[in-house]
């Protein structure tokens, strides 16, 4: 047979007579593979093992016969659910949901579903959701902020991925961070480079090593010019605790600050709120900066310069870290680069 005929021949594949369903047998006899080289591409396992070519093809068969793996038959088999919980703090913003997005997508790459749980209390113990989260699940991704809730979820035995969390004292079998102290850092400089020396660091008070590190970044940087002094402040993140912590804060006996860094965009709204109900106009008596780059920071007026974290991507490298995790392998190091976007909160300091 010719190569144009053969060709045509795989083009075409049909289904054996009889069949309701396609099956692995039928995919292997339309690309010319045996069914372990059918299983290994299915499996996304073929690296190393199939060549690009074959896994192409094999690929291209199924879809051409609808071919659809039986899940529930190679779960039991492999003794997975093929469910990965992702658990965040209750206090999300659609940070959180971007997270969750980028997750998902990568999850579902590769065969897996991802279930959102919000821990109950924002942060500190939760229960159970399930019966046995040990047969339910394969793994878990989480937040450092919702640490707490993952003794009830997780026991000892479920593989996890964490989130914003310490590398040297993490609970999980990986850490997958973005690179905060450098985005804080950036900050710092751009306010410096404005002229600014008086500070206020509106924190989150929330006990989380991410926020640790935003403050121990600032202070440092902070020290290393002279004439500069920074007073902090902490607040709940919303908006309505940003707004009392900020206006106390502004309004408080001494040199007025001439710039505030907030943890977070939520924080820099309130910022804003508090400002005005002073007089103070951003950016003139007033520079702002936040963190996140929610959809909240081009909404305010003026629009807020803050430190954009890669929420999507930030998921993504999580569940390719627990992937990771669950076939043995070393997951991808370093931090996720962050970067600060300038707009209109900040200006020369008077």
């Amino acid at each position: 047979m010719s190569a144009v005929h053969e060709s045509r021949r795989r083009s075409r594949p049909t289904v054996a007579r009889g069949s309701t369903r396609p099956t692995s047998r039928d995919v292997a006899q339309a690309a010319g593979v045996s069914q372990a080289a059918v299983s290994l591409v299915l499996g996304d396992k073929w690296r190393g093992r199939v060549s690009q070519a074959t896994a192409e093809r094999v690929r291209e068969a199924a879809r051409d016969l609808g071919y659809r793996p039986n899940l529930a038959a190679r779960n039991l088999r492999l003794g997975r659910t093929r469910t990965v919980l992702l658990v965040v703090p209750a206090l999300t913003t659609e940070f959180f949901a971007g997270v969750y997005t980028g997750a998902a997508r990568i999850a579902a790459e590769h065969g897996f579903g991802v279930v959102l749980y919000p821990s109950p209390e924002g942060i500190g113990p939760a229960r159970d959701p399930f019966a046995s989260a040990q047969s339910a699940l394969d793994g878990v991704i989480a937040s450092s902020m919702a640490a707490d809730a993952l003794t009830a979820i997780r026991g000892e035995a479920l593989p996890l991925v964490m989130l914003d969390s310490d590398p040297d004292g993490s609970l999980g079998a990986a850490t997958v961070n973005l690179d905060i102290a450098d985005g804080v850092r950036q900050a710092a400089e751009h306010l410096l480079s404005l002229g600014h020396r008086r500070f206020l660091h509106l924190a989150a008070d929330v006990p989380s090593w991410t926020f640790e590190v935003r403050a121990r970044e600032l202070a440092a940087r902070l020290d290393e010019v002279p004439g500069t002094t920074v007073r902090t402040t902490r607040s709940p993140i919303s908006i309505e605790g940003a707004v009392s912590a900020a206006q106390a804060a502004l309004a408080a006996p001494g040199d007025r600050p001439t710039a505030v860094i907030c943890d977070d965009d939520q924080l820099a709204a309130g910022t804003y709120k508090a400002a005005r109900r002073l007089g103070l106009r951003i950016p003139d008596d007033l520079s702002v900066t936040g963190v996140d780059d929610l959809a909240l920071a081009t909404a305010m007026d003026p629009e807020l310069t803050t430190v954009h974290l890669n929420a999507e991507l930030f998921g993504e490298r999580g569940m390719r870290a627990l992937l990771a995790v669950l076939e043995g392998r070393a997951p991808e190091s370093g931090d996720i680069p962050v970067r600060l976007v300038l707009r209109g909160s900040t200006a020369r300091a008077r």
